[in-house]
């Protein structure tokens, strides 16, 4: 329990002190993530495969990549998207392996050699997974707009249960 304490205070600091556009725009932000960080972050579309991650972050000398599934809604495209910028934001793709099996399947024409690191969006059990899960979640908590309707209800009668 208190670890899970300290994760949610260390997540919610980070998220807390990002500079995020407004309107909220997944491209804009990552293209200003890019910016800060003088390093290329490439959205990658790929079609989903079976016993493949549903996104991954593929980390080469020169640039990060993000792939995501194609086809999906754009809400789950941009979760996905936001929880491998989450790896970035957490510094994960500087400790993590390279999965090159994961990149030859989805981009046969990227060199294995020139990946550095692999992070895929799979199990939620692992901390790191975990971290970028909840600062994704975080982020679009942040950035969520809220329904005129629903305002307007709940100040006619408060909030719901």
């Amino acid at each position: 329990m208190r670890s899970d304490k300290r994760l949610w205070q260390r997540c919610r600091k980070l998220v807390d002190g990002l500079d995020l556009p407004t309107p909220f725009d997944t491209g804009a932000f990552i293209a200003r993530l890019a910016k800060d960080r003088a390093r290329p972050i490439e959205l990658v579309p790929v079609a989903a495969r079976p016993h493949l991650p549903c996104g991954l972050l593929v980390t080469t000398d020169h640039a990060d990549r993000i792939l995501y599934p194609a086809d999906t809604t754009p809400l789950h495209q941009r979760h996905i998207q936001l929880h491998e910028v989450a790896h970035l934001l957490c510094g994960h793709h500087e400790t993590s392996p390279a999965a090159a099996s994961a990149v030859e399947v989805l981009l046969p024409h990227l060199p294995p050699a020139l990946v550095q690191r692999v992070l895929g969006r799979t199990v939620y059990t692992e901390p790191q997974e975990e971290e970028a899960e909840l600062v994704a979640s975080l982020i679009l908590s942040r950035v969520a707009t809220p329904d005129p309707e629903q305002a307007r209800l709940r100040s006619l009668f408060g909030p719901g249960r």
